[in-house]
């Protein structure tokens, strides 16, 4: 089984497609290779490096709430 993450994207680098994304307190770069018209503050879902699509900040806030209750993330990072 496979999980994707939320993240919000809060830099991108459009000559190299890849974006810094936030998780909390937690930032990570990604590939934007597979996702068209990512722009700061979208929510991207993203697995392994790679932006998968793009969520609604509403699918975001709940996905990672699941995540939370299931133990699988830090409090803190909602």
């Amino acid at each position: 089984m496979c999980l994707a993450i939320p993240g919000k994207v809060v830099e991108i680098d459009e000559a190299a497609d890849m974006a810094t994304v936030s998780v909390g307190n937690v930032r990570k770069e990604v590939s934007t290779a597979l996702v068209e018209d990512v722009a700061l503050g979208d929510y991207l879902l993203i697995h392994v490096g790679y932006a998968l699509n793009k969520i609604s900040e509403e699918e975001a806030a709940n996905t990672l709430k699941l995540f939370e209750e299931a133990g699988m993330l830090a409090e803190e990072v909602l």
